[in-house]
This record gives structure tokens, sequence and C-alpha cells, in this order.
């Protein structure tokens, strides 16, 4: 038997697998994680078993030994990292790495054990009887009789510190016994048991067409208003789907959304809930991980990475909020988690459930033009309560009347009211720190990261200028350092200045900011949003970690302070993100028995994105945002491919993106023919919008191709084009890229 292994090591030059003997008294599967030797020094390397052949034509090393006793990798993950190495462009190891908790690699001590001690079987517990003269032995002895069973060791030293000596005496003489025993790492705690409400008629008949209708490898959209009940739909499917002896994933966008979501999770389906997150210890993820492997676990919840998941029998993929941009992954491989649970559910067997109030635009028209999915709908909240009543503050307005505050009097009044009736507002800016940018009023110069082509945000609370893009900081001077004056200006608005306005305006209220500054430690997420459930806090203040999923009874206002932040930024999926955002943070209030109010403050009130935003209507806005990409061939109607090229040598880089442009339009005119050649909408080379990120220049080659029959030949030619590259040259490439920075 043979084994072709990927080794363990993250460089192009060895991305192949390589062809090993397996030893016969050695028991090999695909998926196993494997010691060989490597290189011109047979250095002992870790590597993954991808495949096994009977047959070999040259002659080849043999596999040291394994590493595990059972396969790291299932089956169906080992065809999705083939998939995901092909489709995003990557190294077949890091697709393999993603299947894999990082713990699992490079380190033999993974499992965490804790020691127990208990009574020698037959051991007399009265301790003289035993002969016992220590009083130190005598204690022990007393609280292992009391005990029982075998009780943790650290229990003991809690109680007695320094019995260290007499419980070594104890375990000689063989009066007590030490064990050791695995510990999973529960990241999760409490699993309070819920009920299931009774489903409406629509939650029932999609909970029907999922369950009995929907085929293997097929997909569904559940298209629910705010608050109409797209989580019991979940939960229902799920518990169909562990009826049937199988197993199901529930993606969420957001860590801040998990804790909540779990709760309704461990709620319905106890210990059989594992949870999968970036802000799990290296120690929880293992063992969440072994969990899913073993099969204890078959309810996964968890952001985008938990749809690699070594789940068993998968019958049911869940993405909730499909529409937000979080789903992208940053860094290579650079996957969508869509497209990933798309291609997994077509390899397992399962079923693919998407649920949004605002799903993306390319999503709805798979499922309204295209018929790719099934469409479901759930139109109505669940309680017989109206959807908020929106109320559209004119800035402008506000600013010739000489308000200057960020608040509108509207929203000044609407939170004097709510929270003097002991309800609870929260209030949107999707801008963290305290502003924009800082000015000098002498010379106009504005303070600006010296690694990157941005300005720096005021921190006002530390005094800082931060850079959101490489983090670097600086105290903030007290004078120009162009000018030497000391008129220096906070321009814009952050989410520490709305805080600071409002503890002004209401020092009597209790409240929280939630945004990446605030909850950067371990367990701050779920310590805001507990404190604000349980009326600690009477305000709520955050970026768009708090706009979608949350579900907050006595939330009966929500505020949100600039609706134009994302309305005007240069990206063609500007108009789509405000609208998405403004309509889920609406939804956040009146959800249960109290009515709802939404204040949104624009100096641009007669846009259409804030009249269907307003009038909360999302077929409308489909309609016109379809119209308007359809004018301007934008996707879904085209494929935007990015190409970013990133070096140290500015006047360099950019002469090979701009000779790499010029081969590629050839390249591509040929591929295309003369009937296809319209296809090609644009393709140019320019610098990036930001230009400069910690110190590295920026270019970027950006190409429009139509949706015709040659778009996959088209794309083929590109990825060629960028493999030919020198590995050190290669660019980032990026399909319909959520971000244009």
């Amino acid at each position: 038997m043979f084994a072709q292994v990927v080794v363990d090591i993250a460089h192009s030059a060895v991305g192949r697998p390589y062809t090993y003997a397996v030893p016969d008294h050695l028991c090999v599967e695909a998926g196993q994680r494997v010691l060989v030797p490597f290189g011109a020094g047979n250095r002992a390397t870790e590597g993954f078993v991808v495949s096994l052949t009977a047959a070999c034509d040259t002659p080849c090393k043999e596999i040291l030994r394994a590493l595990d006793p059972y396969p790291a990798i299932h089956a169906d993950q080992l065809a999705l990292a083939l998939w995901i190495a092909e489709t995003y462009r990557c190294l077949h190891l890091d697709a393999l790495r993603l299947m894999v908790p990082p713990l699992l690699r490079g380190t033999d001590n993974k499992v965490k054990h804790e020691k127990f001690l208990c009574l020698t079987a037959g051991v007399d517990a009265d301790a003289s009887e035993i002969g016992l003269r220590s009083p130190v032995q005598r204690e022990i002895l007393r609280f292992a009789a009391g005990r029982g069973q075998a009780f943790p060791k650290k229990e003991l030293l809690d109680f007695l510190p320094d019995c260290n000596s007499a419980l070594a005496a104890l375990l000689k003489k063989g009066i007590l016994r030490e064990d050791a025993r695995e510990l999973y790492r529960d990241p999760i705690g409490d699993r309070a048991a819920t009920t299931a409400p009774s489903l409406t008629a629509a939650q029932r008949e999609a909970v029907r067409i999922v369950c009995e209708e929907l085929r293997s490898g097929e997909t569904a959209l559940l298209h629910g208003v705010t608050g109409s009940g797209k989580t019991e739909v979940y939960l229902a499917c799920i518990d169909d789907c562990l009826q049937r002896g199988q197993t199901a994933i529930v993606l969420v966008p957001e860590i801040a959304l998990t804790p909540q979501t779990v709760a309704r999770f461990c709620g319905r389906f106890g210990t059989r809930v594992a949870v999968l997150h970036s802000r799990l210890s290296p120690g929880e993820r293992f063992d969440e991980w072994r969990r899913i492997r073993a099969g204890t676990a078959r309810v996964i919840v968890g952001a985008r990475s938990a749809v690699f998941a070594p789940a068993r029998n998968l019958g049911l993929i869940v993405m909730d909020e499909e529409h937000e941009t979080s789903y992208q992954s940053e860094k290579s491989p650079r996957y969508h988690a869509l497209e990933v649970a798309r291609q997994r559910v077509q390899i397992c067997g399962a079923r693919l459930l998407l649920g949004s109030a605002t799903p993306s635009l390319t999503t709805y028209s798979r499922a309204v033009i295209a018929k790719n999915y099934r469409l479901l709908r759930l139109d109505e909240r669940v309680v017989a309560l109206s959807m908020p009543e929106v109320y559209v503050a004119d800035m402008r307005a506000e600013l010739a009347a000489g308000n200057t505050s960020v608040f509108s009097r509207a929203l000044a009044d609407a939170l004097t009211e709510t929270l003097g009736r002991g309800e609870q507002a929260m209030l949107f800016l999707n801008r963290r720190g305290y502003a924009t940018f800082v000015s000098c009023r002498a010379c106009g110069a504005v303070l600006t990261c010296p690694n990157c082509d941005v300005s720096l945000t005021h921190h006002k609370l530390e005094n800082r200028m931060r850079c959101h893009y490489c983090n670097a900081n600086a105290p903030l001077p007290s004078r120009c350092p162009s000018c030497n004056s000391p008129h220096l200006k906070s321009f814009g608005v952050g989410t520490q200045q709305v805080q600071e306005q409002f503890e002004k305006q209401f020092p009597q209220i209790a409240v929280a900011r939630m945004d990446s500054d605030t909850v950067t430690e371990k367990g701050a997420y779920e310590r805001v949003l507990g404190d604000f459930r349980d009326g600690k806090t009477q305000l709520l203040i955050g970026t768009q970690m708090i706009a979608k999923g949350h579900d907050f009874p006595n939330v009966t206002l929500v505020g949100v302070v600039a609706a134009d932040t994302t309305l005007n930024l240069p990206n063609y999926l500007s108009r789509e993100r405000t609208f998405q955002l403004l309509t889920q943070v609406a939804g956040r209030s009146g959800r249960q028995n109290l009515p709802g109010r939404v204040i949104v403050q624009t100096y641009n009130p007669q846009h259409p994105v804030i009249g269907f935003a307003q009038a909360q209507d999302y077929e409308a806005f489909f309609h016109y945002e379809m119209m308007e990409r359809r004018k301007c061939c934008l996707p879904p109607f085209s494929v935007f491919v990015r190409l970013l090229f990133t070096g140290e040598d500015a006047m360099k880089l950019s002469a090979l993106c701009t000779d790499f442009a010029m081969e590629l339009e050839k390249k591509l005119l040929a591929v295309l023919g003369e009937s296809g050649a319209p296809a090609l909408l644009h393709l140019s080379a320019a610098p990036a919008p930001v230009a400069r990120i910690a110190g590295k220049c920026r270019q970027q080659v950006l190409i429009k191709l139509l949706r015709t029959k040659q778009l996959r030949d088209a794309l083929y030619c590109i990825y060629a084009a960028c493999d030919a590259l020198d590995a050190r040259l290669r660019p980032n490439l990026e399909v319909n890229p959520t971000e244009m920075y």
C-alpha cells in the first residue's frame, strides 16, 4: 500500500502530494496525520495522508509512524479541501489546515488531564484501624471517606493546601489511589433547558418543505422579516435532522451573536451542542473538535470556520444572516462560507438552509429569478405586533436650526420618553473611536498614519491617535506636526463621542458601548450583552455588532446616528449594505409586547435607499437596486475580479502591475475570441484605493467580465496568468470582493 502525503510545510515548492510506502506493521487511512522522512536530510516531518494506492512505479521512502490512532480529516473534508485549493488558488496544505484545530498540529501534549483521588478498594476508612497517627493524613482520609468516590485532587489541595507530603505518604502506603482522567474544556458552561413554542402556520410550512421536500444537495432561502421566528424554524429543522441520526451545522456571522444563539440551541439540545469560533482558547477549540469528531456533539454552532467541522453524517447546514460580509475570509484561503457550504452539502448529500430578513441581491436573485434556491417566506412577526414605526430626521434642518449635537431633537425627545418609562434603547453608528480624523485649522494638515495612506482616528479615552488598518498608534500631539500651530480639531463622529454626549445629556442612565475597542477580552461580548439583557444597562451604543440577530424584549427605541456612513462608501455594495444595516438595526425594536420606534438620522433623506429602509420594503429595494446594477452591468450581471499586488517599491510594483495587465488583456481576448471579446467589460491597472498599508505599497488590476458561457474560460485564463508569475510576486485574487479598499 502506498500513501499520497501532503507535508505540513507551507511553501509552494513542496505543495504537491508525495508518495510514501506504508510499512506492513502500520495501518494507515486517508485523512490520518503521519510522520514521514522528508528532504535530503530525511527530517521527520508531519503530513496528511490524502489518498491511498495499491501500486507505485518508483522507489519511495516509508512512513515512520502514525501520529493519531484515527483519521483527523473525514473523507468528505478531504474532498472539500481539494475543492478549496482549486477554487481559491491556495496551497493544498492551507486548505487541509482549515479542517483541524491548531492544537492538533506540532505538539504532543494536546489532551488535558486532571488527577483524581479515591480510597483504594478494601481499605478501612477508619484512620485508627489502619494505624494512622499523622493528623494531616487522618484529615485527608476523613475527606476521602466523606466524598465516597473519586474526586479531583485539586479539591483536596484547596481544602488542605499544605498536605502534599502527607498525601504522598498515603499514596505510597496504598491507602489512596491516584488516576489521571481526560478533561474536556467546556466553553459553554450552563445549559438551561427550554421548551419549544408552538409554531405559526408559516413556520410549520417552512419546516415541512425543508424536512420533506428539499432534496440532498439543495438549498432553501428563508426570507423572513425581523422578529418573524426564523430561529425557531432552524431549531425545528435541526430537531428533525437529529431524529434521523444526522448532524447539523449552524453558522452565525458575528461572534457577538454566538452566546445568544448558543444559549437558545443549548436550551433545546443540551450537551449535544458544541461551539466553534475564534474567541475560544486553543484547548477549548481542540476539545470541542474532539467532541464533534467523536459524534458526542451533533449540533455545531459557530462563526464561518465552523463550516469545516468534522461532523459525522452531516444532514443540514444552516446559515443565519447569509448576507453578512463577515462570512468572507480576509486572509488566505480567501473562501466565502456560503460557497463552501454549498459545496459541502453537495459532497455530503446534505441540505443548506439560508436565512435573512435582507438577503444579498445575489442570493435573492438565485431564488426568484434563476430559481436555483427554494424560496420560503415569513412575512409577519411571531408576536402580534406591527413592524416598528420608522421616522427619518433631516440633519440638514437640525443644523440650520442651530442644533450641533449628534442627536436630532426627535431622537433626544424619544430617548427622554423611552428611558423615562424604564424601557431600553439602542444607538447604532458604524464607526468606532471618538472622531474620524484630526486636522489643523491653521494649515489644514490632517494627522495621517506613518505606515498607511489613511488618516488616524482619534480615540479620546486613551487620548491617542490610532490607525484602523495597521493598528499603529501615538499620543494626540498638542501642536500640529506641520506648522506647530496649537489649533488642532477633531472632525467626524465615532461611538466614543456618541457615548460622551449621551452621558452629558442623561447622566443618570447606565450606558454600555459595544465595538471592537470595548470587547477585546475573552467573555466581554457575553458580559456586555448579558448586562443589557438583565437591565443593568439601559442604553447600548454600538457598531454593526449590535445591528442584527439580537432579541431584547425591553428595547422599544433604536436610533441610527448617521445613516450616511456606509451609503457614501466607494463600493458598488454600499447601497445594499446601507439598506441591510438600517433594516436589521430597526428590527431590534419592538420585538415582544411593546411597540417599537426607529429614528434614522441622515443628511440625505430623499435618497431612495433611505426611503426603502424607512418602509422596510425589501422587494421594492431589490427591484430598484437590480435595475441600477443592470444599467452599469455590475454584479450579479457581471463578475469583478480583483488582483491585489503588494511590494516595497511603488515604482517597480506599478510597472509590474501595468505590464501584467497588458499581457493579461491579450490572453483574455485570445481566449474569448472575436465573438466573446465584448464580455471583457473593463481591465485596468492602478493604485489600490488605499495605496499603502503597514508599509506595503498596493497596486490592483481590476477586471469586469460579463456573465456569458465563456466566463469560466476567462477565469481559468486569469488563474493561469497569476500562477505563471514568480511565487513572491503573485497577487491576492478575489472574485466579487466584498471590500475594495
